[in-house]
Protein backbone atom coordinates (compact mmCIF):
# COMPACT_ATOMS: atom_id res chain seq x y z
CA UNK A 1 0.00 0.00 0.00
CA UNK A 2 1.03 3.56 -0.85
CA UNK A 3 2.04 6.41 1.95
CA UNK A 4 0.46 9.33 0.86
CA UNK A 5 1.82 12.24 1.85
CA UNK A 6 -1.70 15.16 2.44
CA UNK A 7 0.68 18.34 1.23
CA UNK A 8 1.57 16.38 -2.24
CA UNK A 9 -2.34 15.32 -2.34
CA UNK A 10 -3.38 19.03 -2.42
CA UNK A 11 -0.44 19.98 -4.98
CA UNK A 12 -0.97 17.50 -7.22
CA UNK A 13 -3.71 18.35 -10.57
CA UNK A 14 -5.71 15.52 -10.89
CA UNK A 15 -5.28 14.02 -14.37
CA UNK A 16 -8.78 15.09 -15.13
CA UNK A 17 -7.40 18.35 -15.09
CA UNK A 18 -4.51 17.88 -16.99
CA UNK A 19 -6.58 16.76 -19.81
CA UNK A 20 -8.87 19.23 -19.46
CA UNK A 21 -5.84 21.66 -19.52
CA UNK A 22 -4.26 20.15 -22.83
CA UNK A 23 -7.38 20.19 -24.70
CA UNK A 24 -7.80 24.04 -23.65
CA UNK A 25 -4.50 23.93 -25.48
CA UNK A 26 -5.16 22.10 -28.54
CA UNK A 27 -8.69 24.39 -29.04
CA UNK A 28 -6.51 27.18 -29.02
CA UNK A 29 -3.94 25.42 -31.76
CA UNK A 30 -6.56 24.82 -33.96
CA UNK A 31 -7.74 28.58 -33.73
CA UNK A 32 -4.05 29.66 -34.75
CA UNK A 33 -4.36 27.52 -37.69
CA UNK A 34 -7.29 28.54 -38.94
CA UNK A 35 -6.56 32.49 -38.42
CA UNK A 36 -5.77 34.52 -41.78
CA UNK A 37 -1.95 35.70 -42.50
CA UNK A 38 -3.42 39.18 -41.34
CA UNK A 39 -4.96 37.72 -37.89
CA UNK A 40 -2.04 35.76 -37.20
CA UNK A 41 0.64 38.57 -37.78
CA UNK A 42 -1.45 40.77 -34.71
CA UNK A 43 -1.15 37.59 -32.44
CA UNK A 44 1.87 38.02 -30.25
CA UNK A 45 3.69 34.26 -30.88
CA UNK A 46 7.55 33.43 -30.93
CA UNK A 47 9.40 32.83 -33.73
CA UNK A 48 9.56 29.01 -33.37
CA UNK A 49 5.66 29.08 -32.45
CA UNK A 50 5.14 31.20 -35.81
CA UNK A 51 7.10 28.86 -37.76
CA UNK A 52 5.03 25.96 -36.32
CA UNK A 53 1.61 27.21 -37.07
CA UNK A 54 2.70 28.24 -40.83
CA UNK A 55 3.81 24.22 -41.74
CA UNK A 56 0.44 23.32 -39.81
CA UNK A 57 -1.37 25.78 -42.31
CA UNK A 58 0.65 24.63 -45.42
CA UNK A 59 -0.46 21.10 -44.97
CA UNK A 60 -3.82 20.46 -46.74
CA UNK A 61 -4.20 16.17 -45.84
CA UNK A 62 -6.42 16.20 -43.02
CA UNK A 63 -4.81 13.53 -40.49
CA UNK A 64 -1.36 15.15 -40.93
CA UNK A 65 -2.77 18.64 -40.51
CA UNK A 66 -4.44 17.08 -37.61
CA UNK A 67 -0.83 15.45 -36.44
CA UNK A 68 0.81 18.99 -36.73
CA UNK A 69 -1.65 20.64 -35.25
CA UNK A 70 -1.54 18.45 -32.32
CA UNK A 71 2.42 18.87 -32.40
CA UNK A 72 2.12 22.88 -32.34
CA UNK A 73 -0.11 22.72 -29.00
CA UNK A 74 2.83 20.38 -27.70
CA UNK A 75 5.01 23.67 -27.90
CA UNK A 76 2.47 25.81 -26.87
CA UNK A 77 2.14 23.99 -23.34
CA UNK A 78 6.10 23.84 -23.43
CA UNK A 79 5.47 27.70 -22.92
CA UNK A 80 2.82 28.37 -20.48
CA UNK A 81 4.26 31.96 -20.01
CA UNK A 82 3.37 32.81 -23.39
CA UNK A 83 -0.36 30.80 -23.76
CA UNK A 84 -2.12 34.13 -22.02
CA UNK A 85 -1.28 37.07 -24.31
CA UNK A 86 -2.27 34.73 -26.85
CA UNK A 87 -5.35 34.22 -25.70
CA UNK A 88 -5.82 38.06 -24.74
CA UNK A 89 -5.19 38.81 -28.75
CA UNK A 90 -7.37 35.98 -30.25
CA UNK A 91 -10.27 37.17 -27.14
CA UNK A 92 -9.45 40.73 -29.40
CA UNK A 93 -9.84 39.51 -32.48
CA UNK A 94 -13.48 37.77 -31.74
CA UNK A 95 -14.74 41.10 -30.49
CA UNK A 96 -13.37 42.62 -33.64
CA UNK A 97 -14.82 40.27 -35.82
CA UNK A 98 -18.09 40.76 -34.08
CA UNK A 99 -18.26 44.49 -34.14
CA UNK A 100 -17.26 44.19 -37.89
CA UNK A 101 -20.16 41.72 -38.77
CA UNK A 102 -22.72 44.09 -37.16
CA UNK A 103 -21.61 46.69 -38.90
CA UNK A 104 -21.69 44.91 -42.08
CA UNK A 105 -25.37 43.53 -40.73
CA UNK A 106 -26.31 47.32 -40.60
CA UNK A 107 -25.10 48.33 -44.08
CA UNK A 108 -26.82 45.59 -45.87
CA UNK A 109 -30.45 46.66 -43.63
CA UNK A 110 -29.56 50.25 -45.00
CA UNK A 111 -28.72 48.51 -48.44
CA UNK A 112 -32.25 46.80 -48.72
CA UNK A 113 -34.33 49.60 -47.11
CA UNK A 114 -33.08 51.84 -49.87
CA UNK A 115 -33.86 49.27 -52.76
CA UNK A 116 -37.57 48.52 -51.27
CA UNK A 117 -38.24 52.05 -50.09
CA UNK A 118 -36.92 54.33 -51.96
CA UNK A 119 -36.65 58.09 -51.00
CA UNK A 120 -38.30 57.68 -47.97
CA UNK A 121 -35.16 55.57 -46.59
CA UNK A 122 -33.13 57.92 -48.28
CA UNK A 123 -34.18 60.76 -46.91
CA UNK A 124 -34.21 59.24 -43.20
CA UNK A 125 -30.28 58.21 -44.43
CA UNK A 126 -29.36 61.70 -44.96
CA UNK A 127 -30.67 62.72 -41.68
CA UNK A 128 -28.38 60.12 -40.38
CA UNK A 129 -25.14 60.89 -42.38
CA UNK A 130 -25.44 64.32 -43.69
CA UNK A 131 -22.40 64.03 -45.51
CA UNK A 132 -23.56 61.23 -48.00
CA UNK A 133 -23.96 62.31 -51.49
CA UNK A 134 -27.82 62.29 -52.09
CA UNK A 135 -27.63 62.02 -55.80
CA UNK A 136 -24.75 59.53 -56.12
CA UNK A 137 -27.24 57.22 -53.31
CA UNK A 138 -29.88 57.51 -55.36
CA UNK A 139 -28.83 57.02 -58.83
CA UNK A 140 -27.37 53.36 -57.17
CA UNK A 141 -30.49 52.66 -55.54
CA UNK A 142 -32.36 53.41 -59.31
CA UNK A 143 -29.50 51.24 -60.64
CA UNK A 144 -29.91 48.36 -57.84
CA UNK A 145 -33.71 48.40 -58.29
CA UNK A 146 -33.42 48.09 -62.21
CA UNK A 147 -31.28 45.28 -61.77
CA UNK A 148 -33.28 43.28 -59.34
CA UNK A 149 -36.40 43.69 -61.46
CA UNK A 150 -34.72 42.68 -64.96
CA UNK A 151 -33.21 39.80 -62.91
CA UNK A 152 -29.61 41.09 -64.06
CA UNK A 153 -27.04 40.28 -61.84
CA UNK A 154 -26.42 42.87 -58.53
CA UNK A 155 -23.14 44.80 -59.76
CA UNK A 156 -25.55 47.94 -58.38
CA UNK A 157 -26.65 46.80 -55.30
CA UNK A 158 -23.02 45.83 -54.42
CA UNK A 159 -21.51 49.18 -55.34
CA UNK A 160 -24.04 50.50 -53.47
CA UNK A 161 -23.40 48.47 -50.20
CA UNK A 162 -19.32 49.68 -51.03
CA UNK A 163 -20.44 53.34 -51.02
CA UNK A 164 -22.47 53.25 -47.77
CA UNK A 165 -19.80 51.17 -45.99
CA UNK A 166 -17.78 53.53 -46.54
CA UNK A 167 -20.23 56.38 -45.77
CA UNK A 168 -20.91 54.73 -42.72
CA UNK A 169 -16.76 54.06 -41.87
CA UNK A 170 -16.14 57.53 -42.40
CA UNK A 171 -19.13 58.85 -39.66
CA UNK A 172 -17.12 56.07 -37.41
CA UNK A 173 -13.94 57.91 -38.07
CA UNK A 174 -15.25 61.41 -37.12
Amino acid sequence: MRDHDSENDTDEVSRSQKRREALDVLKLAHALVELSDAQLARVPLSDELRDEVVRARAITQQIARKRQTQFLAKHLRRREDELEPIRAALDHGRDHSRREAVHLHRVEQWRDRLIAEGDDALTELLQLLPQANRQQLRQLTRQACAERDASKPPRAQRELFRTLREMFAEKGSE
